[in-house]
């Protein structure tokens, strides 16, 4: 199958989300979007459509701005498609994180100033104007070699004052979770959304980073028969930690994936709770 047969096979698939007007405009305009280097603005892409576009040129305007179609339905038919054929079996990475697009302007519906996470260091904070996007991505690593590359699966738009970046998180991995109701999850994302570990998501396990000063407990004792009064939800009272990392005991030397490279490190592991979210297994 030539490599413009499977565009059309693909595109095909898609099909069933729009209506057969939208559907050709979307044929053109994602095709010209593919095609088109630079900057990839709707003016930009419809001059890769050749020097006589065959509709208007606010066409293709209105159909991203109105047309009747579901943002949603196309991640779903895209992330099954590229799972179909680069993760068939077995468990699924996903990794997690929010960005800032740079895209401004008066009629840009969900503007605001963010943190710009590119242009920022540990003692300078840039903040830009733009789009703040929440991105659940699939990790796979390229026959090439190398760091491992992302291909984003599910996406959505936080607007301040709007659903939190947490719930819009927990919201797309449950979406993630009922395309592929037989498949297991591990879903890495930085520190601001390690408390996902305490929402049950379902057949997934998080991996994250907790608070060096996290107020860490023993999973609590099962309750004694006729014990009387409300069963114990957390146990005694354990180090931060910043204060595990100190104990000489309990380490072991493992391989870890390092953007790419195996590398030796020492991990120690146990079973904790974190302040009252459900059992967390942290690695320090």
């Amino acid at each position: 199958m030539t490599d413009a047969a499977a565009w059309d096979m693909f595109l095909t698939i898609c099909s069933g989300v729009f209506t057969q007007p939208s559907f050709a405009l979307f044929r053109e305009i994602i095709s010209a979007w593919v095609l088109c280097p630079g900057r990839k603005t709707v003016t930009a892409m419809i001059q890769m459509l050749g020097p006589v576009p065959r509709r208007a040129h606010d066409s293709y305007h209105r159909f991203l701005r109105e047309g009747a179609w579901s943002m949603r339905s196309l991640w779903a038919i895209l992330a099954k498609h590229i799972l179909k054929i680069l993760v068939p079996h077995g468990v699924i990475q996903l990794d997690l994180d929010d960005t800032l697009f740079h895209k401004t302007g008066r009629k840009v519906a969900g503007a605001g100033i963010f943190r710009d996470a590119v242009h920022s260091t540990a003692k300078h904070v840039v903040y830009a104007l733009g789009l703040n996007l929440v991105v659940v991505t699939l990790r796979v690593t390229a026959p090439w070699g190398g760091e491992p590359l992302g291909l984003p699966i599910n996406l959505r738009l936080y607007r301040k004052n709007g659903t939190s970046h947490i719930d819009l998180a927990e919201e797309m991995i449950r979406e993630i979770a009922d395309w592929f109701p037989s498949r297991a999850f591990i879903l890495c994302a930085d520190g601001a959304y390690a408390t996902l570990a305490g929402r049950s998501l379902p057949r997934v396990v998080v991996v994250s980073r907790m608070r060096r000063d996290a107020a860490l407990y023993e999973l609590p004792s099962k309750p004694r028969k006729k014990q009387r009064g409300r069963p114990r939800k957390k146990g005694k009272r354990l180090p931060s930690p910043q204060q595990m990392s100190r104990c000489t005991k309990g380490w072991k030397r493992a391989k870890v994936d390092i953007r790419g490279s195996l590398e030796w490190r020492l991990l120690f592991s146990r079973p904790v709770l974190w302040s009252r979210v459900s059992p967390f297994f942290g690695h320090k």
